[in-house]
């Protein structure tokens, strides 16, 4: 059925945008802006799918391409958080450095296929077209699902997070009372660096079990830009993920239907122009923007003595 399709094809189109959505969300709670995203979706991409043609077990594939990209992630960390580097410089740097490094590591793979990351559920459930809506999708689906509960639950109601949203709104204070700024950015860091990773492995191991050059098709920025416009709320993130899903299927569903009346490239930017604008309408209204952004975003910290 078309409705099926089209509630099947929402989840998995939001799934990676949501999985490093949360992840680079709680690197900018804790006060640092990194640009790398699609760099590192594109890192984990090619090490899920390496690392899954080699062992035959895409599971390992997933941790394995959380590892890589947390790898990359540190070396933002350093830059940025131990040489004090420009923090927006450091982050589209290793977004070109990800983008060159998962095109020279994946050329051997090109044309090759892999196994799918499978159901967590018994196919007998997924078999029934109304159960397939609740039962078929890819375990990361439900993990992001759980991700976006666990980072609020995290930030808003555990000591650990409200440490680390203090860090991100007044950096100096934190450190005046004997809070480690510096390590709490770099777990944050490597946490979204983990987060991109696993978001990009599901482009190479569930959506299209194979790999092809800059697979994740901008992705990453589409996460940046969500933790913006949700004003740095992780439900917020969720519904604009799932927005974007939904844009995304329609306009996959009207290639489809062989809906002509609008050129090709417009039906593929919509996705991206629909996403912003309307989180730009839903953040407008309450409070702007900027008024949520922590305090200390992007302020290179040095620790006094």
């Amino acid at each position: 059925m078309l409705l099926i399709s089209v509630v099947m094809g929402i989840a998995g189109a939001a799934t990676p945008i949501l999985i490093a959505a949360l992840g680079e969300l709680v690197v900018e709670k804790s006060g640092v802006l990194n640009l790398g995203v699609e760099g590192m979706m594109l890192i984990g991409a090619v090490t899920a799918f390496a690392v899954s043609v080699h062992t035959g077990s895409p599971a390992l594939g997933c941790l394995a391409a959380m590892l890589a990209a947390a790898l990359s992630s540190l070396i933002f960390a350093v830059l940025t958080l131990t040489l004090t580097a420009n923090q927006v410089a450091t982050g589209l740097a290793l977004t070109i450095f990800g983008t060159g490094v998962s095109a020279l590591a994946g050329a051997p793979y090109v044309g090759i296929t892999t196994t799918r990351l499978g159901s967590i559920f018994p196919q007998a459930l997924a078999e029934d077209p109304w159960l397939r809506v609740l039962f078929g999708h890819s375990p990361l689906v439900y993990l992001g699902l759980i991700l976006t509960f666990g980072v609020w639950w995290f930030l808003a109601r555990t000591r650990t997070g409200l440490v680390l949203r203090a860090v991100g709104e007044g950096d100096e204070a934190a450190h005046s009372i004997g809070y480690p700024v510096l390590k709490i950015r770099y777990l944050a860091i490597l946490f979204g660096g983990a987060m991109a990773g696993l978001g990009g492995s599901y482009f190479s191991l569930v959506l299209t079990p194979m790999w092809a050059e800059r697979l994740t098709a901008g992705r990453g920025w589409i996460a940046i830009a969500l933790v913006v416009f949700a004003s740095w709320r992780p439900a917020w993130v969720l519904a604009g993920a799932y927005l974007f899903g939904a844009v995304i299927t329609l306009e996959l569903q009207s290639k489809a239907a062989g809906f002509n009346a609008f050129a090709p490239e417009f039906l593929s930017s919509l996705p991206y122009l629909a996403t912003i604008v309307v989180l730009a309408v839903i953040s407008a209204g309450r409070r702007s923007a900027k008024t949520r952004a922590p305090a200390c975003l992007g302020r290179p910290f040095r620790a006094s003595a």
